[in-house]
């Protein structure tokens, strides 16, 4: 019997070792990964800094999720602070950051629509997935206004991936949007907003980051363990959408973060960004995911 136990543990002691010799090349291949080159080709955009672009760059500023991690003035703010080591303090994308300020046209498009910065490196944490459809005219308004911010405390980019995130993002479980994206699509045409299923696809452009490709929703790779899972947008029985009969009703929760019966929603989704979006793109929202296949 003894002879089994110690011939047990030292199984025991040697799928110990050899699951560490994994993690510990996982995360060796994270961090390779996280310094590789990606060429893409991209062109500049006409930045628009007349007043009427400069109010609609700030609405999109403001309600596309953009203040949600730099605030409301640009400045960077701390996003994630989790006990187990996650930490993500996003940049201040003012000119005061030395980083920014070196920005040239190019650049913008580069970060925002393909997840890759300047240096050709991923940019990591950044939900780029989510802004990769933003129509030329969009975006220049968009750039155009982040151009016109006034000079903030200068902070740079600060992450820190606990050694498991790290592993898990050098397997891919994890992964940054310029993984994510296919930098082959041309530019979305400009669309007039209407409410419509079909300006509704673009408006939930803006939802893809944390409920994936099909709205299907579930856990979000890489996010602190205590964040939900993110709800599943189909019209499927039981889904978040079956309590939503009317764009009225749905409205009211994107603005107030609370369900038809009162009760919260997760506090991971940022209502108040997307509550400032006008009546006519969550109305186009709402017919958008209704008429979403249930498979």
């Amino acid at each position: 019997m003894a002879r089994v136990l110690r011939m047990a543990a030292w199984g025991l002691a040697g799928t110990a070792v050899v699951v560490a010799a994994a993690a510990y090349g996982a995360a060796w291949v994270g961090e390779r990964k996280a310094q590789r080159v990606v060429a893409v080709q991209v062109a500049p955009v006409a930045i628009r800094e007349d007043p009427a672009a400069l109010a609609h760059g700030k609405y999109l500023y403001e309600s596309r999720g953009c203040m949600e991690c730099h605030g409301a003035g640009g400045g960077g703010k701390q996003v994630i602070d989790d006990p187990g080591g996650l930490r993500v303090r996003a940049p201040d994308l003012t000119r005061a950051n030395p980083a920014i300020a070196a920005y040239q046209p190019v650049d913008w498009v580069r970060s925002i629509r393909h997840g890759v910065a300047p240096s050709l490196r991923p940019l990591l944490v950044m939900p780029s997935e989510d802004y990769n459809r933003l129509s030329d005219e969009d975006l220049g308004a968009l750039v155009g206004y982040l151009r016109s911010l006034p000079a903030a405390m200068g902070a740079p980019a600060e992450i820190t991936m606990p050694w498991l995130v790290r592993a898990l993002y050098g397997v891919g479980v994890v992964q940054d949007a310029a993984s994510k994206i296919d930098h082959s699509l041309p530019p979305q045409a400009a669309m007039a907003p209407e409410p419509t299923p079909r300006y509704g696809a673009y408006v939930a452009n803006v939802c893809l980051g944390c409920h994936g490709p099909a709205f299907r929703g579930g856990k979000i790779p890489g996010a602190p363990p205590d964040w939900p899972p993110a709800a599943d947008l189909r019209p499927v029985p039981g889904g978040a959408m079956a309590r939503y009969d009317q764009p009225t009703v749905f409205i009211e929760m994107m603005r107030s973060g609370k369900r038809p019966d009162g009760t919260a929603l997760s506090r991971v989704m940022p209502f108040d960004s997307f509550g400032r979006m006008t009546d006519i793109e969550l109305t186009a929202l709402y017919l958008f995911l209704a008429g979403l296949p249930q498979r």
